[in-house]
């Protein structure tokens, strides 16, 4: 190899690393595959990203990684895909890579809570001293204490992907079959909210203070309502939504993570939509 083209390879390959470099460090605030989002204190927003892998925290329009999760498989966080936080403000991070929810502190440190029973995990929710998680693999809603412990089995269903926990206290289970939506009453009684399936794609369900359920649904590109005795209704359909993924209430607002527009946005009750991250001028 000539002394010109070996000084040619070599100025290739510093350039291609600088640029390496440079991506990565323009990455660091960049989400990358985000599928949910929890509210913590102070307005501060958690985000599930499944191919950081990790979590980030977003507080002030500004993000950071709270946890970054290696690459390789079976290790903490690796397919992490829900989140979800308490009244105290504790965080929880389900991971299907190591069938395992975590609780996590405020400096990202991981506590292991069921010794590796939960299959796939992939929507939670905290009443009280125990969080009920949707597992995709065994097919079933569990009631995990969280302090950590064995999980219980609470319901049998098929594709269990959304769960949620209304002011009641009544467990509410969205599935991809009919009955797609429905509700466990604390003394056990269970009642269909949504009979048929309307629902081409559903993700996860969130449940206002009035007993109004909101539905995200990836293949329609929109979010439902479904009021109190009425009938799911579109509430925001397409465009910016793209594959509206994790939704959660921050007060009366919606917030709406969508892994493929790569962004988080609010909706409000009349369907208005604005994108909170990243900020329209970004």
């Amino acid at each position: 190899m000539s002394h010109r083209l070996h000084c040619g390879l070599l100025a290739v390959a510093v350039a291609l690393q600088g640029l390496f470099l440079s991506t990565v460090a323009c990455a660091q605030d960049q989400w990358v595959y985000p599928l949910d989002v929890a509210v913590g204190a102070e307005e501060t927003r958690y985000v599930a990203d499944r191919k950081l892998p990790g979590l980030w925290k977003l507080k002030d329009g500004t993000t950071e990684v709270l946890f970054q999760a290696s690459r390789k498989f079976r290790t903490p966080l690796n397919a992490v895909r829900c989140v979800c936080t308490g009244p105290d403000g504790q965080l929880f991070a389900g991971d299907s890579a190591t069938r395992e929810v975590y609780a996590v502190s405020q400096s990202g440190e991981l506590t292991p809570l069921t010794g590796g029973r939960i299959g796939i995990p992939i929507s939670m929710a905290v009443d009280g001293d125990h969080l009920y998680v949707g597992d995709l693999e065994l097919q079933r809603v569990w009631k995990v204490p969280t302090a950590g412990g064995d999980p219980e089995e609470f319901l049998v269903t098929a594709g269990p992907r959304g769960v949620a926990v209304d002011s009641e206290q009544n467990v509410w289970v969205l599935t991809p079959h009919a009955p797609q939506l429905r509700k466990i009453a604390p003394d056990g009684a269970s009642e269909v909210i949504v009979e048929d399936a309307p629902f081409e794609f559903p993700h996860q369900v969130a449940v206002a203070k009035d007993g109004t359920a909101y539905v995200s649904d990836g293949y329609a590109k929109a979010i439902w309502k479904i009021a109190p005795g009425e009938s799911p209704a579109k509430l925001v359909e397409g465009s910016p939504l793209d594959n509206p993924v994790g939704i959660t209430l921050d007060g009366e607002t919606l917030l709406v993570i969508d892994s493929r527009a790569n962004a988080l946005f609010r909706v409000a009750a009349d369907g208005t939509i604005s994108r909170e991250f990243p900020s329209d001028g970004n």
